[in-house]
């Protein structure tokens, strides 16, 4: 399922001119004292943008020493009046509990009152607090139809937004179109999220024509943003030489920058490549380091290959303990190689109590999910009744099925067992 991305949460910054002093948008503003001076006095006669723009002063401190609680005052001043922006700002500072208690639902009915009169920041706002059921009943088709009134002014948050709506049918119909449509809108504006998903969508060929090249073009502008996923999946489609000529340096490159950004997946990935001697120097003690920060993430997969670091002593000192140890946390999450693995431990008494019986409940785990090994092993533990009772029927049945994959020991453990299944003919 798409993501959506998290809420911003900012205030509204508005640039007018008062008394003839312009009051800019940034915080390196000239004459910043001047400035206050001339917008707290329009505010005290009731003008509602400087009311706001006071506000957002006292919000930053600039000009003046920072409070929130007066920047609340004069949000609610500008805010009652009927001024679109400090009702958003108004509803930001509930939202965070700046200057205020915090309080999802009177954050909702200022976003909701500013959204009424069209602000994107606050129409945006109020679709997330419908997806997310903060300060209101939880609502995706109100979500929905937030999002789409600001995607419509060019938020590319609620495009971006609008566009996970759509791919995963969430308070309107699943359209993968539609999605590509308002992904692409976002997209162009620079949001990586989106970027990153256009390239999903070009990749599986989800409301849109499956185009590699294309898909490699998206994940490049997200990755070249720092989006981890995207740099994982750029590195990818280098690794494999899909949309882009096969590079394994240039698939190291971006598994890399991934990788140490914390995405679990490259972080393996470039485990394997340092294994290998892929695009790089061979290395099994990097191999080991990116292998142990995947695995502790959970991958299976880096868990599986960090045990086989210990059981081999590639990269780390030789500890069969230890390698049981990641074979388990792999095959407890259903890793087959980890599963055969963990028997084969528990059959030769390596780095755990010897086990018969053990080694056949992870021999069947595994051969179950079609590893041959394990087939071959689990035929075998039946044929000589070991962690098992003694059955040539079930020894028959794991025999042939390793043997059609290949496995040229099963096939000799399988014509043996079928020979002597034969009557003797004088």
């Amino acid at each position: 399922m798409f993501q959506r991305i998290h809420r911003c949460k900012w205030l509204y910054v508005v640039c007018f001119v008062l008394a003839g002093i312009p009051v800019g948008c940034s915080d390196q503003t000239q004459n910043v004292e001047v400035n206050f001076n001339a917008v707290k006095l329009a505010a005290e006669q009731g003008d509602a943008k400087a009311q706001n723009r006071l506000g957002e002063l006292y919000a930053k401190g600039q000009g003046v020493e920072k409070d929130e609680a007066e920047a609340v005052n004069w949000f609610r001043k500008a805010a009652e009046q009927g001024n679109a922006e400090a009702q958003h700002n108004l509803g930001v500072m509930y939202d965070n509990g700046q200057g205020v208690e915090q309080d999802d639902a009177e954050a909702v009915k200022w976003y909701r009152k500013s959204a009424e009169q069209g602000n994107t920041d606050a129409q945006y706002n109020l679709g997330w607090m419908y997806d997310e059921g903060q300060g209101v009943q939880q609502d995706d088709a109100e979500a929905v139809k937030w999002y789409h009134k600001a995607a419509e002014q060019g938020d590319a948050r609620a495009q971006y937004n609008l566009g996970v709506s759509y791919a995963n049918g969430q308070g309107v119909e699943k359209n993968d179109a539609e999605a590509v449509n308002w992904y692409r809108k976002a997209a162009v504006q620079g949001d990586a999220d989106a970027q990153y998903n256009l390239g999903l969508m070009y990749a599986k060929g989800l409301g849109v024509a499956q185009n590699d090249v294309k898909a490699v073009k998206w994940y490049r502008k997200s990755a070249e943003q720092g989006d981890a996923e995207a740099q994982y999946n750029l590195g990818w489609m280098y690794d494999e030489g899909r949309g882009v000529a096969q590079d394994d340096a240039e698939a190291v490159n971006w598994y890399r920058k991934s990788a140490e950004q914390g995405d679990a997946d490259a972080q393996y990935n470039l485990g394997w490549m340092y294994a290998n001697g892929r695009g790089i120097e061979q290395d099994d003690a990097e191999a080991a380091n990116w292998y142990r920060k995947s695995a502790e993430q959970g991958n299976a997969r880096a868990q599986c290959n960090l045990g086989l670091m210990y059981d081999n002593g590639r990269g780390v000192a030789w500890d069969e303990a230890e390698a049981v140890n990641w074979y388990r946390k792999s095959a407890e999450q259903g890793n087959a190689i980890a599963q055969y693995n963990l028997g084969m431990s528990y059959a030769k008494g390596q780095g755990v109590v010897k086990n018969e019986a053990e080694a056949v409940n992870w021999y069947r785990k595994s051969a179950e999910q079609g590893d041959v090994d394990a087939q071959y092993k689990l035929g075998e533990m039946y044929a000589k009744g070991q962690g098992v009772a003694k059955n040539e029927a079930e020894a028959v049945n794991w025999y042939r099925k390793a043997a059609e994959q290949g496995h040229e020991n099963a096939k000799k453990g399988l014509t043996a067992m079928e020979n002597r299944a034969s009557p003797v003919s004088k």
